[in-house]
């Protein structure tokens, strides 16, 4: 009998939890940024093995919520635990021991599914760090080099439940290509411009036109106040044209053919703290304590 299930990567913040999401997966699903608080939905990739399927959950990095929007990040990623068969805890390998997933993410019990620990990071450490660190539920990984992952996905394997494959073997998400086509721009939007300004951004595809050639794709980069719109198309439109070149080609080699990006900047005043707009963008608040 085939194994099947939910694999749930969760962790602080910019501790590698995209970049593992994209080893295992092979592909670049997740935005990656040196940037904490980079991803704020949940990412779904799928690993598929003549044996075993994994449809794992990449989430917005475990915090004390602030404001709305970082609330419905922290929904997201505690829905994601509850729905788990397995779930990788991943942890800053260079800042010692990792206090429990459960007081990490302020819960007030463990989760039922089984959690493997991934100290990641590892290539930053020297070897005498290393020695006698793995355990059955703790293994060293680098995301980036790819050092212990096979690993890992064969301890995630052994505690997958017996099921027959959830989608089709070729399939590697779940998501539509719109969402990755926003995320990419917003990815864009996070390499080129700094302070505030990134985390005051969301992007909406409008229209994304298959029977076009070129691909036409209208997209629209949402800020919170007139100052940060003028950062973004920059002067004579110059910042926005490199954010739209740079973004074409990350979407292009996605997408697999030529594409015709049609960027616009556009205020929503406040909208991370919002209810009304962080629906809009498909944010869900928390409507209840999580246990």
């Amino acid at each position: 009998m085939p194994k099947a299930g939910i694999v749930t990567v969760v962790g602080k913040p910019n501790v590698g939890k995209s970049t593992l999401l994209n080893r295992i997966v092979g592909e670049k699903l997740s935005i990656t940024s040196p940037k904490p608080q980079s991803t704020r939905d949940r990412v779904v990739g799928i690993r598929s093995t003549a044996d075993s399927q994994m449809v794992i959950l990449d989430t917005p990095g475990l915090l004390n919520p602030s404001y709305p929007l970082q609330e419905a990040m922290r929904s997201t990623a505690l829905r994601a635990l509850d729905e788990a068969d397995v779930i990788i805890y991943v942890v800053d390998a260079t800042e010692g021991t990792p206090p429990p997933l459960k007081e990490a993410a302020g819960l007030e019990k463990s989760p039922r599914a089984p959690i493997i620990t991934a100290l990641n990071k590892s290539d930053k450490l020297s070897p005498n760090r290393t020695e006698g660190v793995a355990t059955a539920d703790v293994i060293l990984v680098s995301a980036l080099t790819g050092d212990g992952v096979t690993d890992l996905m064969a301890r995630v394997e052994k505690r997958l439940p017996e099921s027959p494959f959830l989608y089709p073997e070729d399939e590697i998400s779940t998501q539509p290509v719109r969402f990755f086509v926003a995320e990419m721009v917003r990815e864009t939007v996070l390499e080129q411009l700094h302070d505030e300004v990134p985390y005051s951004v969301a992007v909406q595809v409008e229209e994304y036109r298959e029977d076009r050639s070129p691909l036409y794709i209208r997209a629209v980069i949402y800020v919170e106040r007139d100052s940060q719109k003028a950062i973004i198309i920059g002067s004579k439109g110059a910042q926005i044209r490199r954010i739209g070149e740079a973004s074409r080609a990350k979407i292009e080699a996605f997408a697999g053919s030529q594409v015709y990006l049609d960027l616009w900047v556009k205020v929503l005043a406040n909208w991370r703290k919002n209810p009304g707009s962080l629906s809009r963008f498909g944010y869900q608040l928390v409507t209840g304590k999580s246990k």
